[in-house]
């Protein structure tokens, strides 16, 4: 699973989740042929992004490429179970990525499109956010 080697603050804010703006990085096809893109907000684990990638490498088999292009970077506490409460805040449990619409979530390259379609459909299951397939501009 994706987390990151070195963090400079274990334990983040929670932010406010008002759901503002749409992506304006990582928003277009760039490596590869074709894309999901995520067309809601959310917080994608490591865990779903590991599981969406097992699908892809299914459907590409040796003939072709993928590009993870989010990484989970922001840290999610969580305490133990039957903790009374009070005592500060729990300890990192995961990782997620924050995902705006418009991001670019996966490519792939190297297979026809009808397969890259399927295979795109089928990763959008496991994963949080609504998606949609698209082609390289």
């Amino acid at each position: 699973m994706l987390l990151p080697k070195k963090v400079k603050h274990r334990k983040w804010h929670k932010p406010r989740r008002r759901n503002k703006g749409v992506a304006t990085r990582t928003n277009t096809v760039a490596f590869g042929s074709f894309g999901l893109k995520s067309t809601t907000h959310g917080w994608v684990t490591s865990r779903q992004i590991e599981a969406s990638r097992r699908v892809l490498t299914r459907f590409v088999r040796r003939g072709g490429k993928i590009w993870i292009r989010i990484f989970p970077d922001r840290p999610m506490t969580k305490k133990g179970s039957e903790m009374p409460m009070g005592k500060g805040k729990g300890t990192p449990d995961h990782y997620v990525a924050t995902v705006k619409p418009g991001t670019v979530l996966f490519e792939m390259s190297g297979i026809t499109e009808e397969q890259a379609r399927e295979a795109m459909i089928s990763a959008t299951h496991k994963l949080p956010i609504k998606g949609v397939f698209v082609n390289k501009q």
